[in-house]
């Protein structure tokens, strides 16, 4: 039985715990026992959290015991991407620059998430400074791809999806700014919530980008996502998912999706479709023009502001950095204060008018990500390559970033392609319903 916690969801060990039937040491147990055993570990967790988390379980079982649980997830475990910040233990964001930076106090979404009775495992290897959306980093570990073992996981939340999907994890926790909690949920065959950003707290987060940084699940199944984000708000009551249906909803490819799509990320998206509309969705197609306008300012959106915020770190020792991510940091210095000012004010009127012309749809539907996992070693060998694959792997997902909403992405049911439903600000709830019913649809 012990075995099957492993790969139980959240939400079902939530309830194994509430009915008296699985006690929280003895799952933490189980879990940490895992990671130690496991061949792949060191290249999953940076670190692991043993005694904070056995802790925090006893805590869990004396209150299931009393039968004051804090939430639906008092007692369940969960890794924490290493880019958020716990008290007294190294969080050092996939970089040799950080390495020994040891904060203070909890990030605020760790706070939460503590406060409701979760459980830290330890926290997950990335991609260096989150600035990668391939999952790949020569500096501190590259963590595995689940479907391919000479692949790339996704990221820049790699460590956090190859937990969850090597069953080292019932749940982690990521971040996303171009893409990072959707891509490694996709090519894992995990279910991904990137949150709009500001609804979550960043207090405590290692920043990329702040203007687009965003904190989400990467989870077996929609309940999860749904649990996991009121977790990080401090609440125990998530989104109501019961007699989510797809009945009547009215959902828009957007067409833009389709830049260099290949052939198994095309065949698993339409598949995916394919059932939508059996299950009674109304699906129509439309290229959106500003969408192409917002892609191509994504340098001058991203860079600048990411190359401000680690200048001063980068330029003292530049050394120290896999150097495709030091080429990507440095590309922000060539942009003027004018570049940037301009281009956000232009993607404030995109945002305008892409909410506009979308805002009869139940969500945007578009693949997850237009490629497959590319080889670790031939990325590392090819710069050209390294290159076109980050940018071709960012493509989509990058969009509901730019059009400043929240996006889910589902697997497909064929290997490392997913599809992913857009909404406007603030509408994850309404996301979540959605992917239940496409959840259902798609089994």
């Amino acid at each position: 039985m012990a075995d099957k916690w492993l790969w139980m969801s959240a939400g079902a060990l939530g309830r194994g715990i509430a009915a008296g039937e699985i006690d929280p040491v003895d799952l933490a147990t189980v879990y940490f026992s895992a990671i130690k055993a496991h061949p792949l570990r060191d290249r999953i967790y940076a670190r692991l959290t043993e005694a904070r988390g056995m802790a925090e379980a006893e805590a869990a079982a004396l209150r299931a015991k009393a039968g004051t649980r804090r939430g639906p997830l008092d007692g369940v475990p969960v890794s924490w991407k290493d880019l958020f910040d716990t008290a007294g233990i190294a969080t050092e964001a996939g970089s040799a620059m950080l390495k020994g930076r040891v904060p203070d106090s909890d990030a605020d979404v760790v706070a939460n998430a503590t406060a409701m009775g979760l459980v830290g495992l330890g926290k997950t290897h990335m991609s260096e400074l989150a600035f990668s959306g391939l999952g790949l980093n020569p500096v501190t570990e590259t963590p595995p791809c689940v479907n391919d073992p000479d692949a790339v996981p996704g990221g820049s939340s790699s460590g956090a999806a190859a937990s969850v999907a090597f069953g080292l994890a019932p749940a982690g926790m990521g971040s996303d700014t171009g893409g990072s909690v959707r891509i490694p949920s996709a090519w894992n065959d995990l279910v991904g919530l990137k949150t709009t950003s500001g609804r979550l707290s960043l207090r405590g987060v290692v920043p990329l980008v702040a203007s687009f940084d965003t904190v989400g699940p990467l989870c077996r199944n929609v309940e999860d996502a749904a649990l996991f984000l009121a977790a990080l708000e401090g609440r125990s009551r998530s989104a109501d998912l019961t007699g989510a249906s797809l009945a009547g909803t009215r959902f828009l490819i957007l067409e833009n999706g389709y830049r260099d799509l290949r052939d198994a990320p095309r065949a698993g998206f339409e598949s995916a479709v394919e059932r939508l509309r059996a299950a009674g969705a109304v699906v129509e197609r439309a290229h959106i023009g500003v969408i192409d306008e917002a892609l191509a300012m994504s340098a001058i959106l991203y860079t600048p502001e990411a190359y401000a915020t680690w200048r001063d770190e980068i330029e003292a020792q530049p050394e120290l950095m896999f150097h495709e991510i030091l080429e990507r940091f440095r590309a922000g210095g060539r942009f003027s204060a004018a570049d940037l000012v301009a281009a956000q004010q232009k993607l404030a009127q995109i945002r305008v008018e892409y909410h506009r012309l979308t805002a009869g749809y139940d969500a945007v539907i578009l693949p997850s990500a237009a490629i497959m996992p590319p080889k670790a070693q031939k990325l590392l060998d090819d710069h050209d390559y390294y290159v076109t694959e980050n940018l071709l792997t960012l493509n989509n997902t990058r969009i509901g970033n730019l059009t400043g909403g929240a996006a889910l992405t589902l697997p497909t049911g064929l290997p490392s392609t997913g599809i992913m439903f857009v909404g406007p600000p603030m509408s994850e709830e309404r996301l979540l319903r959605i992917g239940a019913a496409a959840e259902a649809a798609l089994a």
